[in-house]
């Protein structure tokens, strides 16, 4: 099975992120980028990632339950408050998330990246 596809929203748009999980052999892209720009709404940034077969990571919590109700066939949710993770814990948890799931996994599915901990 795939693994799954991830884009980095304005929110955790780190650049030492981005590299350490392209390190990892991750399949990821950043806010900003070819096909979506710095300012883009978060809708937009959800839309964009799903059309890009991918799942998206943030820590606009608030925002991305609610756009999950209003596109229910987005390509993945991942979520997680910002002020309990370090740079290294997210690292890792999100390249275990990303091994220990296949791509349909994500489709319509909001999760917190805590259950990767």
């Amino acid at each position: 099975m795939p693994e799954p596809r991830l884009h980095l929203d304005a929110d955790t748009s780190s650049k030492t992120l981005y590299r350490a999980l392209l390190d990892r052999g991750h399949d990821l892209t950043r806010t900003p980028n070819d096909w979506i720009r710095r300012d883009a709404s978060d809708e937009r940034q959800l839309l964009g990632a799903t059309a890009h077969g991918r799942c998206i990571f943030t820590f606009n919590i608030r925002d991305f339950v609610v756009l999950a109700k209003q596109h229910p066939r987005h390509g993945g949710i991942i979520l997680a408050a910002q002020s309990s993770w370090t740079l290294s814990a997210l690292i890792e948890a999100l390249d275990r998330a990303l091994n220990e799931t296949d791509a349909e996994d994500w489709v319509g599915q909001v999760r917190w990246l805590n259950d990767w901990r």
